[in-house]
């Protein structure tokens, strides 16, 4: 067995209290807004730290579901991420499959047309002007299509699939097998680590977007979870009129809420679906990350 001397043991005390440190920093601010939708309005608007909630109150997040939008909202976000994680997952491990055929016709064109798109974009306006000729504004699929394929994912896919033994392939079309078949039988379910990577940047990138609702959609059934947070946030912060915040206390029957309390609790209601999925996806996230970087 390796005996660690007095500088190892002393070296290894200091990175456990730096990633401590780190875990403080980062975790705390989140846990500050966790228990301030968990405390009274008014006893939070005497301040102070609290690590726990000093006065448990649940009247802010009945505040937050007694008003229309944000369920209505809550609802749209579910259903992007629903239908737009498949569709995106089929649509990078095809284009990924294909990608890794060395004997591709235009193979290193292709690649370098798609990587180019990841450093060169027309801005806002060109890109407005090509969703409304396709007349996806003010439609769901404004979420969905012009998203479809990221290239970066696609890369850490097709990368996942050149390491896979070419053998596999071969011994299939000896068996008949077309690409079709290959891709869906025997490729794709290998590729599950890194499948599951890009589930988790997809499903994130689906729920936490919320420019896309701003700029394309103008009708209350499209908008998302985290847009009604942005305008929350920006509405209270402006001050210009009326928060968005102040407006829920008022229609949740006179509930003993502020538009801080509101505030954190709609926070949480966004930012907590969405981390519930970590734990179900973080081994094979983290297999497929350290593959893609290994490989690539």
């Amino acid at each position: 067995m390796k005996k660690y001397g007095a500088m190892d043991r002393l070296g290894q005390a200091a990175v456990r209290i730096f990633l401590l440190l780190v875990l403080i920093a980062t975790f705390f601010p989140f846990w500050n807004i966790f228990v301030l939708s968990l405390n009274d309005a008014g006893d939070t608007i005497k301040g102070g730290a609290m690590l726990w909630p000093r006065s448990f109150s649940l009247d802010s997040y009945k505040a937050v579901f007694a008003n229309e939008a944000i369920p209505r909202a809550a609802k749209t976000s579910v259903a992007r991420t629903a239908i737009g994680v498949p569709l995106t997952v089929a649509a990078v491990s095809m284009l990924a499959y294909g990608l890794s055929k060395r004997s591709l016709p235009g193979r290193r064109f292709i690649s370098l047309y798609f990587i180019m798109t990841m450093y060169f974009s027309g801005g806002l306006i060109p890109s407005y002007m090509v969703i409304k000729s396709l007349r996806l504004i003010d439609t769901f699929q404004v979420f969905i299509l012009p998203g479809l394929v990221n290239v970066f994912w696609m890369i850490l896919v097709r990368t996942y699939m050149e390491s896979l033994p070419a053998e596999l392939e071969e011994s299939a079309k000896l068996d008949g097998a077309n690409d079709l078949v290959i891709f869906a039988r025997i490729i794709f379910p290998l590729c599950l680590p890194i499948i599951a990577t890009v589930v988790l940047f997809s499903a994130i990138s689906h729920w936490n977007s919320w420019y896309d609702s701003y700029i394309y959609t103008s009708k209350p059934s499209l908008t998302t979870l985290s847009a009604e947070l942005v305008r929350i946030l920006n509405q209270y912060q402006t001050g210009a009129m009326m928060s968005q915040a102040q407006q829920l206390a008022q229609d949740s029957k006179r509930l003993p809420v502020s538009s801080e309390s509101i505030r954190m609790a709609v926070t949480m209601v966004t930012t907590v679906p969405i981390i519930l999925a970590y734990p179900f996806l973080q081994k094979y996230f983290i297999k497929g990350m350290m593959v893609g970087a290994v490989k690539g």
